[in-house]
């Protein structure tokens, strides 16, 4: 694999997608980042000498542009997501479309394009999934279908895409405290309960979620892939006594 091949990142400017840069950047990997608020971007882009470029990861003509730009990669982190949490029968369909096309649609189109770009030197594409697809929690319809369509699709792409040297795999966070998040974490009874349904105490902050990402892009887990790798603080596996 080529070291100098850059990887690009997108929602970079987000809680996670900013933790897992300036992470990955402390390890001296090249960086292209992408995300929606062209201010932020352009700041973190300076902060970690890394080029940037705008993108709607929802619209395919905007995707295909971002790859032109950001040329070959030798990984992908897809770092863009929604958090819906709605029962079905509350949930408009406008919403329900909103959130397929922000977390499933986006994913589809990062592993269309990002395999097409690594086809020739292998790489690693993460996407992001959450613990509500192992588990079931209410109110969780929508976002759970979505993040669903991703473990699918990781699966999938590993076995199609492990002849060319290209990973798959996905993260699948518990609550995490970034600001996607802050309606649930800035609300003290929300936050109270929702640490005490994580056996380990505590919900996740952007670095737990950084350093799992950091190490599934990572070329040295090149026997890694088709992985759904659950970061909850326990909560789809263990029970607390």
């Amino acid at each position: 694999m080529n070291d100098t091949l850059p990887i690009l990142i997108t929602g970079a400017t987000g809680g996670i997608g900013s933790a897992t840069a300036r992470l990955l950047h402390e390890r001296g990997f090249p960086l292209f980042l992408s995300g929606r608020r062209e201010d932020a971007l352009n700041a973190l882009g300076e902060e970690l000498n890394a080029p940037v470029a705008v993108a709607d990861v929802t619209d395919e003509p905007s995707v295909a542009t971002l790859f032109e730009r950001a040329g070959p990669v030798r990984g992908v982190i897809h770092a863009v997501g929604s958090i819906l949490l709605k029962p079905a029968h509350l949930t408009s369909l406008d919403e329900f479309r909103r959130t397929i096309d922000l977390n499933l649609t986006s994913a589809f189109l990062m592993v269309k394009y990002g395999v097409k770009t690594m086809q020739a030197n292998g790489g690693s594409v993460v996407l992001f999934s959450t613990v509500a697809t192992g588990i079931g929690l209410a109110n969780h319809e929508a976002i759970a279908a979505a993040k669903g369509g991703i473990d699918g699709l990781v699966i999938s792409a590993a076995a199609t895409y492990a002849g060319k040297g290209i990973r798959v795999n996905a993260v699948a966070p518990g609550l995490t405290d970034t600001p996607l998040a802050a309606r649930i974490t800035g609300n003290d009874a929300a936050r109270t309960a929702s640490i005490a349904m994580h056996p380990l105490g505590r919900i996740g902050t952007p670095a737990d979620i950084a350093s799992a990402a950091a190490w599934l892009v990572d070329p040295a887990q090149s026997w890694v892939t088709g992985q759904i790798l659950r970061v909850d603080g326990g909560l789809s596996t263990v029970r607390a006594r």
